[in-house]
Parts: C-alpha cells; structure tokens; sequence
C-alpha cells in the first residue's frame, strides 16, 4: 500500500504519520501546506509540500506519487473562523476536497475522506451514519458540501466523521479541552464551561487507528468514528480535574448562551460507532484513559 496523506502537520495527520511509518508494507507519503514539522522527528517519512487548494499542484502530486490510498486531513476546522472568513473556508475545505477528488478518479486512487459531526443540527444524538445532515453553521455548510462531491466520486471511496478531537502534537499552535483544564486550573484561573452540549470526544490515536483500518480493509462508505461515551464539556472538566488532582471549584458550569461566538454550535451531537466497531474491529480508548495517555505523553507520568 502507498498512502498520501493530507494535513500532516495536524492533530491528526501528526498521529497518521506516528502510526503509519512502523506498519510494514506500507509507504507513506506525508504532504501539508508549509515546511514539514515533523522532520526532526521522523526524518525517514518521505514528505512532499502541497497546497490542496492549487488544482495543478494537487493533479501533479496525485500523479507522480500515484498512491493506492488518500487519506484527506486537511482542512479549515476553527470554526468561528469559518465563520468570520467563508470564502477561505469554501475554499480550503470543498474546493480542495474537489481537486483531491478528481485528481484520485484520473489515478484510481482510494479516497478516505475526514468530515466532521458539525454536519449535524445537534438536534438529535448520539447519531449513526444514516442521520439526516442539517449544519446550523458555516463549517458544518462546507464539510456537508466536501462529503457530497467525495459521495459522487468515481473510484471507491469513505467518509469518516469524527467528534471533538483531542490530543497532544508537536509545534502544535491549537489547545483542547483536556489541556486547556489542566493548564487553566493548575494556573488557579477559573474557567466557564458550558453543561448543554453533548459530544463523544474521540481521542486523535483512536481517530488514527479508525483511519488506518478503514485503509487496510478497503473500507467504502460512511463511519462514524468517535469515543463511545456522551459527555458535557462540563463533564470531561471534572474529569481532567480529578484525574490532574487539581480544584474543580475553579470549573463554573454554564449554558452555551453564556458565551457570543461568531458560530453556532448544535447542542447535541456524539455518535454511534457500532458499524465502524463491527466492519472495521474499531476499538476507542475510554476518556478517562484518553486522559492519562495525554499526562504520559506531555509529563512522563505512567
């Protein structure tokens, strides 16, 4: 297998390329906008600049690289962002999703697209592949659009959707929850967070190890892939606070209303994994093990 993989200098394209180059038979090429970040770290990865949203640049790497598998990371995914900049978002997240698309049709090439529970109205939850798709903001508006132009592509193709994100990367500008309440509470700062919004956050290895087992076994059509628990913000909080031994008086519970975002959020989402359990032998960490993989990674606790 030879897989390119877009975005690999995020959160989860830094855990693709972690995981990917120790699989045997496996040749991974890296790809992302701007120098590669992890050089230093895995000198061995081959690497090759590229800008998803040039048409030409995307048909010549697809082309000369001529991979078996694509796996599509790349995306603008702060959503106020989104938001506040539409154009930028139609354009790092359909359009690009577009070239990719055709550039795999002319080299037969699987495409595993990433797409995001923000599709969703938040409405109903937790919710499975066959949920109806009603975003109530303009990142969920574009990634709804980027699935539909990877469901009409010619050559075999998978969505993944995936939840709240977390973990930890190198030279990574972005937080998450997890660190966020830990670095915020053991700095004695009291945090707002909010009570009325469900999610299942999905742990950035178990995201990976989704992605890689929807490559190995050819996997087409739409998986959710997340955590299994349902839980508030408010209540990951707590449980970074407990497991940190840190002050949960600090930790406020609020509503969504408490705070002016450019971007709604929907209040419900988080999903049912049993078709990517079953299909794909997926298999997530629980949150609270998520999070003492993150105080193993940034402090050497065991």
């Amino acid at each position: 297998m030879k897989i390119l993989l877009t975005g690999s200098n995020g959160l989860l394209g830094q855990k693709l390329v972690a995981l990917l180059r120790k699989e045997p038979g496996v040749q991974l090429v890296a790809t992302s906008r701007g120098e590669n970040k992890l050089a230093a770290l895995y000198p061995e990865v081959q690497f090759v600049p590229l800008d998803v949203t040039d048409r030409a640049h995307v048909q010549q790497v697809v082309a000369q690289q001529r991979p078996t598998h694509l796996i599509h990371t790349a995306a603008m995914t702060n959503v106020d962002e989104c938001q506040l900049n539409q154009e930028a978002c139609s354009q790092q997240n359909v359009t690009a999703t577009e070239y990719l698309v055709e550039a795999c049709e002319q080299n037969a090439v699987h495409l595993l697209h990433l797409s995001t529970d923000f599709i969703f109205s938040g409405e109903h939850g937790p919710l499975a592949e066959d949920a109806l798709p009603g975003p109530i903001n303009f990142y969920g508006e574009s990634k709804l659009a980027a699935e539909k132009a990877v469901q009409a592509c010619r050559v075999p193709w998978a969505i993944l959707r995936t939840v709240l994100v977390y973990g930890t990367a190198h030279d990574y500008g972005r937080t998450n929850i997890v660190l966020w309440v830990r670095d915020s509470l053991r700095a004695g700062r009291p945090i707002k967070v909010v009570d009325d919004q469900l999610r299942t956050p999905t742990l950035a290895e178990d995201l990976a190890q989704g992605c890689w087992l929807a490559a190995q076994k050819h996997a087409t059509g739409i998986y959710h892939i997340s955590g299994r628990e349902l839980l508030t913000p408010y209540q990951m909080a707590l449980q970074v606070a407990d497991y940190f031994g840190l002050d949960s008086g600090l930790i406020e519970k609020v509503d969504a209303s408490t705070f002016t975002q450019p971007a709604k959020r929907p209040a419900r989402t988080g999903f049912i994994i049993s078709k990517a359990e079953e299909e794909l032998a997926y298999s997530p960490h629980s949150f609270s093990e998520g999070i003492a993989l993150l105080a193993q990674q940034t402090e050497g606790v065991a």
